[in-house]
């Protein structure tokens, strides 16, 4: 007859939000490969091929003395790493479930707890990779010496972020135009291969080159990253600012669309996408 209902507090919502986003990292951890030891072996794969083939390239065109004094390998993973961790924020964003998805139609679930989700998920697995794979590089090879080991974390966030912030316009135009988003996301993947210099340094290009590449946040963040792990390299046209301004406002535009999008969402883009 009488029933009393308890509202949550806020500590209990925050922490069902954090349990949400828990699971939901563990599902998109596991949504490569059904056990989540052999997702990240994949991954770790994936670095260590990117890591070989430049080594083999670099040896081959004989431009390691062109490259700045220091663990060649190691400046070698300094740009792979943060290439990796921007291009599979991206693509985990993107790919992350949509308003007109099929778990939004559970309660708890919505379209902020999916994109943290993939995003945290990404970073969860580049993290672990980054951690492993330079472990064993300092234990089998040679010992690995950062010079300012934080803030070059700092520089791996930075890339992270700008991918989920450019991730987040292309989620908010992909119901809209679903063809030319994903187009668009293999385009600046593939793209980013060269723009993000991970295979040079800013300091050596020539000015009519380097507006070539300064465009790109991700090509600053891979050069001031380079300035913190290598103790003789000074970078002097790049700016973490810039990269940081850029992270903001894509982060702001694809807050603001994505809303937009939420509000006119659709049933049948689920058959579109």
């Amino acid at each position: 007859m009488f029933s009393f209902e308890a509202r949550p507090t806020g500590r209990r919502k925050a922490v069902g939000l954090l349990e949400l986003i828990y699971h939901g990292i563990v599902r998109d951890v596991r949504k490569s490969h059904g056990n989540a030891f052999l997702a990240l072996l994949t991954n770790m794969l994936q670095t260590i091929i990117f890591v070989a083939a430049f080594y083999v390239m670099f040896s081959v065109l004989g431009l390691r003395g062109a490259t700045l004094r220091g663990d060649f390998l190691l400046y070698i993973m300094s740009g792979i790493f943060l290439f990796l961790c921007h291009t599979k924020a991206l693509s985990a964003v993107v790919s992350s479930e949509g308003p007109a998805s099929a778990m939004m139609k559970h309660a708890p679930m919505t379209t902020a707890i999916a994109i943290c989700s993939s995003a945290l998920g990404s970073l969860y697995i580049q993290l672990l990779s980054l951690f492993l794979v330079l472990f064993g590089y300092h234990v089998i090879f040679t010992p690995v010496v950062i010079e300012d080991p934080m803030s070059a974390l700092g520089m791996l966030l930075l890339s992270w972020a700008s991918g989920v912030a450019i991730g987040m316009v292309l989620l908010a135009l992909k119901p809209w135009m679903p063809a030319v988003v994903g187009i668009f996301t293999q385009v600046y993947s593939r793209a980013n291969m060269i723009a993000s210099g991970k295979m040079f340094v800013a300091n050596t290009l020539p000015s009519f080159m380097l507006a070539m590449f300064d465009w790109n946040p991700l090509f600053h963040t891979i050069d001031q990253a380079r300035g913190f792990v290598f103790v003789n390299y000074n970078p002097r046209y790049t700016d973490w600012e810039y990269a940081t301004l850029i992270t903001v406002i894509f982060l702001m535009i694809g807050l603001m669309g994505e809303f937009y999008t939420r509000k006119h969402a659709s049933v049948s883009w689920s058959a579109r996408q």
